[in-house]
C-alpha cells in the first residue's frame, strides 16, 4: 500500500514538473504555425487585392511569432504595397537579419531596395546571395546586381555583374540583353550588335529588342538591316509603343 502511494506521489511530482513546460512548448509551436498560416494567408489576400484583409492577417501573424524571417518578408511585401515605406523597410532588414544568409530573403530584400533607390544595399545583398552555395539561380543575382548599379549610373560595376552572370551561364537572355544596352550607351556597336545576336538566338523577340538592333544598325550604318527590325517591329508588334515610335518616325521624314 505504501509503495502504490509512493509511485502515485511521484507521478504526481513529475507531472507537475513536465506539464507546464510541455504545454508551454505546445502553445508556443501553436503560435508559431498559427503565425505561418496567417503569413501565407495574408500574401494571398495581397495577391487577391484584399489588402486590407492582408494587413490584418500579417499584423495577427507578427502578433503570434514576429521572429521568423518569412513572417518578416511577408510583412515587407504587403506594406509595400501599401505603400508604407517605413514600414516595408523595417521589415525587410529584419527579414535579412532573420535570414542569416538565406539567399532567397537576401534576393527578395535586394528587389525592394533597389527598386527603391537604395542602390548600394540592394546590389550588396543580391552579391551576398549570389555567392551563397544555398543559391540556385547565382546568374540571375548577378544580373539583378548589375541592374542596380546600372540604375544607380555605374555602368562599370554594371558590367561587371553581367559579365559574371554570363560567366556562370553565357546564355542567360538578361544578361545578354543587358550586355548589349550597355555597349549600345558605351559606343560600342560592334559589341552591341555581338550580344543582342547572342540574346536573339536564345530568347523570343519583343518590341523593345527589335527596336534596339535598329538603333544598333543604324549607329553600325547598316541601314538594310536596319529596315529589316524595322519591318518586324511594325509585322509582328504593330501595336507597339516602339512602333507607334517608327511610323511617327515615317511620317515626319514624308515630304
Amino acid at each position: 500500500m505504501i509503495r502504490v502511494v509512493v509511485v502515485t506521489l511521484v507521478a504526481g511530482v513529475l507531472a507537475a514538473a513536465w506539464t507546464p513546460s510541455s504545454s508551454a512548448q505546445t502553445n508556443r509551436e501553436s503560435r508559431e504555425q498559427a503565425a505561418a498560416i496567417n503569413a501565407e494567408l495574408a500574401l494571398a489576400y495581397m495577391r487577391e487585392g484584399n489588402l486590407a484583409a492582408a494587413r490584418d492577417k500579417i499584423e495577427k501573424a507578427l502578433e503570434q511569432n514576429s521572429h521568423t524571417a518569412k513572417t518578416q518578408m511577408a510583412a515587407g511585401f504587403i506594406y509595400d504595397r501599401l505603400n508604407d515605406e517605413r514600414k516595408a523597410e523595417n521589415h525587410f532588414d529584419q527579414a535579412v537579419r532573420l535570414g542569416k544568409g538565406d539567399p532567397d530573403i537576401l534576393n527578395n530584400a535586394a528587389v525592394y531596395f533597389c527598386r527603391t533607390g537604395e542602390y548600394k544595399r540592394g546590389e550588396q545583398y543580391l552579391l551576398q546571395a549570389a555567392a551563397s552555395p544555398l543559391y540556385r539561380t547565382p546568374a540571375v543575382a548577378y544580373v539583378n546586381a548589375g541592374r542596380c548599379a546600372r540604375s544607380d549610373g555605374r555602368t562599370k560595376d554594371a558590367e561587371q555583374h553581367f559579365r559574371k552572370a554570363l560567366a556562370l551561364s553565357p546564355k542567360q537572355p538578361d544578361a545578354l540583353l543587358q550586355m548589349a544596352e550597355v555597349a549600345q550607351t558605351n559606343g560600342n556597336g560592334l559589341q552591341a550588335r555581338a550580344f543582342l545576336e547572342r540574346y536573339v538566338a536564345v530568347a523570343p523577340a519583343t518590341p523593345s529588342t527589335l527596336w534596339l538592333g535598329r538603333t544598333i544598325e543604324l549607329a553600325l550604318g547598316d541601314t538594310a538591316q536596319a529596315q529589316r527590325y524595322a519591318q518586324r517591329l511594325k509585322d509582328e508588334f504593330p501595336m507597339s509603343a516602339e512602333a507607334g515610335r517608327l511610323f511617327d518616325e515615317e511620317l515626319q521624314a514624308r515630304p
